[in-house]
């Protein structure tokens, strides 16, 4: 069996203890790829039909107002069938302590039952938020592993941290 790694990044304004910063790749995405490179896993890329605004304080309000509304987000593609991975790896930014909407316009869709459940938060001072539970909520059947949060300011010297955490 394989492993699949689902993550949802934001690359451009984001937030970091040195304020708002210009970032090529997003943050959950770097961990994403130390993730397939230390499991040989596939890779999803969970993205949204409508891009969020580039601004930082904009994508955050609208955001909240997803949130807020229980939104849907349309995806550009969908997963139909993960039945040849057992461990699947979910990660995400920490949006208002939650995992963004995107996610569960993709994860409510699939079958979890017998997989195991690794997820992933990149954030800068939120941890986890409540990505543990809202997984355990969408992910029926499966068995959700003890996360790993990691500020998006050290993502790029978190590769050990990573390593370990597999």
């Amino acid at each position: 069996m394989k492993s699949l790694i689902i993550y949802f990044s934001r690359k451009g304004n984001n937030y970091s203890t040195q304020g708002i910063k210009f970032i090529e790749v997003g943050n959950t995405e770097v961990i994403a790829k130390y993730i397939e490179e230390f499991t040989d896993g596939d890779l999803f890329e969970v993205e949204t039909v409508k891009d969020y605004p580039a601004d930082y304080m904009e994508c955050t309000e609208v955001a909240q107002e997803e949130i807020d509304e229980n939104a849907r987000p349309e995806l550009k593609k969908y997963l139909d069938d993960i039945s040849e991975y057992d461990t699947i790896y979910v990660g995400c930014p920490n949006w208002w302590g939650r995992m963004p909407m995107a996610m569960y316009s993709l994860l409510e869709r699939l079958d979890f039952t017998g997989k195991t459940i690794k997820p992933f938060v990149t954030h800068e001072c939120g941890g986890m938020g409540s990505a543990e539970r809202e997984l355990k909520n969408l992910c029926e059947g499966a068995q959700i592993e003890r996360g790993l949060s990691i500020r998006g300011s050290n993502v790029n010297n978190a590769k050990s941290i990573v390593k370990d955490w597999i």
